[in-house]
């Protein structure tokens, strides 16, 4: 039986062409924008100020609906060059503000367009402040958004699909996201003013991509860094990797529960770390690599989202500031002591950053690659070429 539903109002409660419906029955209205239907998924919040384009198209925000709290979206339009992924995952976006007209040299379609090309549900026009308040006290909720120029819902029924909806735990997302066949990338350098996308012709070293979700500017950096490509399934087995020969190893970030992904992964990154290769993992690379050193994850309560994430590198004593993206963290307990927490989160002192003692396996859970964002982290991918330019000179002795 449903009950009756609490109702918040926007600031424009005369045209309410959107709503969105939390599992608690509490509603949400506002001006729907971008493509007309519904969708269901996790209602959390990003404080970025920047780089909406590279935020609703990472696929880590698979199953997500992305609550901006900053009010000023759509400045700087949408591109055909900032996408993190082929096909957009995310499920929905929330605008506090009616979308800005762009401004921008690089600009080539207004970003309501772009949303409805995509097949995104939006909302704007709606208290952001008071629904971001909302996730911080009492965690991320299930929700269903939805977008109707005739501003009639059924909120029983999408009540009912709010709470039907499994939700991230035990989800296993990645497997949607993953590319369908192996690639090697195009080799496309990161952008640069002037010059945009300057493709690399060097390959002094072969990276092995495995695909949980890969963000496009990450293989952008490996190819600053003269690197092949090579990108993988999720499901491609041990065997199937190292037959071609890689450097180096990359654990990628991606959407869904870690623990659902080890069900399958853990055995292949065992089998690489017992080959001794240079592995580096971000984000939900970060965290399926802690699962296959025998540590556990969790759900966390509000997850980090922004660009705004201080870090304290535990290594060399400094802060840096980091672009954060994640549900789930791992967990202290079970990580054997050959394994060294080297970040940690100055906001909730969770893990941030792991390394093996013994063998040239370390990730971080943040993003180093964010694009726009702090660059505080690239010597990370530094560290990984480093390590594997050590691995190919021993191969060649």
């Amino acid at each position: 039986m449903i009950k009756k539903v609490k109702k918040t109002h926007s600031k424009n409660s005369q045209n309410n062409t959107g709503i969105l419906v939390l599992e608690n029955r509490k509603v949400f209205r506002g001006i729907g924008i971008g493509y007309q239907g519904e969708a269901t998924g996790e209602v959390c919040f990003n404080t970025s100020l920047t780089g909406y384009q590279e935020i609703i198209s990472d696929p880590s925000y698979a199953g997500q609906i992305i609550n901006f709290t900053f009010p000023h979206i759509g400045n700087v339009g949408t591109n055909k060059e900032d996408f993190e992924s082929d096909k957009i995952w995310t499920k929905g976006v929330i605008f506090n503000s009616e979308i800005t007209s762009p401004s921008n040299y690089r600009s080539f379609q207004h970003l309501n367009s772009w949303l409805k090309k995509n097949k995104i549900v939006g909302i704007t026009g709606l208290d952001t402040r008071s629904l971001t308040s909302f996730i911080r006290d009492k965690g991320a909720p299930k929700g269903t958004i939805a977008y109707s120029k005739k501003g009639k819902f059924n909120i029983s029924k999408l009540t009912n699909s709010t709470i039907k909806w499994s939700g991230l735990n035990n989800l296993d997302l990645a497997e949607k996201v993953t590319t369908p066949r192996n690639y090697v990338w195009k080799g496309l350098k990161t952008w640069k003013k002037e010059i945009g996308f300057k493709k690399n012709t060097k390959s002094s070293l072969h990276v092995v991509a495995i695909d949980y979700g890969i963000k496009k500017n990450i293989l952008r950096y490996f190819s600053d860094f003269n690197c092949k490509v090579t990108v993988v399934s999720c499901k491609t087995d041990a065997e199937k990797i190292l037959k071609l020969k890689p450097d180096g190893i990359f654990l990628s970030n991606g959407p869904g529960d870690p623990a659902a992904t080890g069900k399958y992964a853990i055995k292949v990154i065992k089998k690489l770390i017992s080959k001794d290769l240079p592995l580096f993992g971000i984000c939900l690379g970060h965290q399926i690599l802690a699962l296959s050193l025998g540590g556990k994850t969790k759900k966390m309560k509000l997850g980090h989202r922004g660009a705004n994430h201080p870090v304290k590198n535990l290594i060399n004593d400094n802060v840096e500031i980091t672009s954060q993206n994640h549900g789930f963290e791992v967990v202290k307990e079970n990580l054997p002591k050959t394994v060294e927490i080297t970040h940690k989160s100055l906001f909730d002192h969770s893990i941030e950053g792991i390394k093996l003692k013994n063998k040239p396996v370390f990730s971080v859970q943040y993003h180093p690659e964010s694009n726009p964002g702090p660059q505080d982290s690239v010597y990370l991918f530094q560290e990984f070429i480093k390590n594997m330019k050590k691995n190919a000179k021993k191969k060649r002795l």
